[in-house]
């Protein structure tokens, strides 16, 4: 087993990367590198992309991990009986390809080249109760597209949930930060997260969904600060783009939310403002309708998940 630093990037596939690159624009990325098979996003940290379209019958390819080190990356390939391969993509380094138990392709990359820091656009002062920091100067929001800062985390449905709960703890070093039980000691799936100690992580950075048939839910992206969201929410909606959910703040997580379709119909989710834990916090169990669950917002539509 190794620990993975992080989620690294999602890989889908679609006909048409003029499409799918005019889609992220508006949504919020910033193109890395492209040609004519394939299409590579990145946000405004230092990861050298985040999104990877190839072009095909639309789907969704699988996700990527990134490992702590070169050292770590090769004890995986010695362990599952695989190459250590040059990675041919932005930050070049080196891969691991796995497959899941349902057949998800699983990357794992170490000793990339990082790409420069963007900088943050929307960065408002805010006059917040007694916390009162704007003084003399009108708030002006601008307009635009959310600025993406990175990938937080994946949900994939899958066949067994127990199956595959094992497959990528003993893998990845994952840990779980809330178990969904359908009824006691029935679980639908697992929020897990990366572990690195006493250092804080995301609540959670992969989500299984035990929904016997296995597919993608959704991909998650971080945004810079809450009025980035919104203002990248009327970015969206004047262009036409499909929503599915949101404004809201999820109970689990606690991540201020907003759902977005791309043109072949994956989710995509903007968030911010999310949890922390470390390994201090213990594993909690919760219902489904604390999974489904806003503190404020609209009801999850049915669509969810789909």
């Amino acid at each position: 087993m190794i620990r993975v630093a992080d989620i690294a990037y999602v890989r889908f596939r679609a006909p048409d990367l003029d499409q799918m690159e005019t889609f992220l624009g508006e949504f919020g990325m910033v193109c890395a590198d492209r040609n004519e098979q394939m299409l590579h996003m990145r946000g405004s940290d230092t990861r050298p992309f985040v999104h990877v379209t190839v072009k095909g019958e639309a789907g969704f390819d699988g996700l990527a991990f990134q490992a702590e080190s070169l050292d770590d990356l090769q004890r995986l390939a010695d362990a599952e009986g695989v190459a250590v391969e040059d990675h041919e993509a932005p930050g070049a380094g080196k891969i691991v390809r796995l497959r899941d138990p349902d057949g998800f392709l699983v990357e794992v990359v170490a000793g990339e080249n990082r790409a420069a820091q963007l900088p943050v656009l929307r960065h408002p002062v805010l006059n917040e109760g007694e916390a009162r920091r704007r003084m003399g100067e009108p708030l002006r929001i601008s307009g635009g597209p959310s600025q993406v800062k990175r990938l937080g985390h994946c949900v994939i449905n899958v066949t067994d949930f127990r199956k595959s709960e094992d497959w990528y703890k003993s893998r990845f070093g994952l840990v779980t930060s809330d178990e969904i039980e359908l009824a006691p000691d029935m679980a639908l799936g697992a929020f897990l997260r990366c572990d690195r100690g006493k250092m804080h992580v995301d609540h959670h950075t992969l989500f299984l969904v035990g929904t016997g048939q296995p597919g993608f839910n959704h991909a998650a992206f971080e945004v810079a600060n809450f009025d980035d969201l919104m203002a990248g929410h009327d970015h969206l909606a004047k262009a036409g783009r499909r929503h599915e959910w949101g404004v809201g703040r999820h109970l689990l997580g606690s991540q201020i939310f907003d759902y977005w379709r791309d043109p072949w119909g994956h989710t995509v989710e903007h968030w911010t403002d999310g949890d922390l834990f470390n390994n201090e916090t213990p594993p909690n169990k919760a219902g489904l309708a604390e999974l489904m669950a806003a503190q404020w917002g609209p009801d999850a539509p049915p669509t969810m998940g789909s």
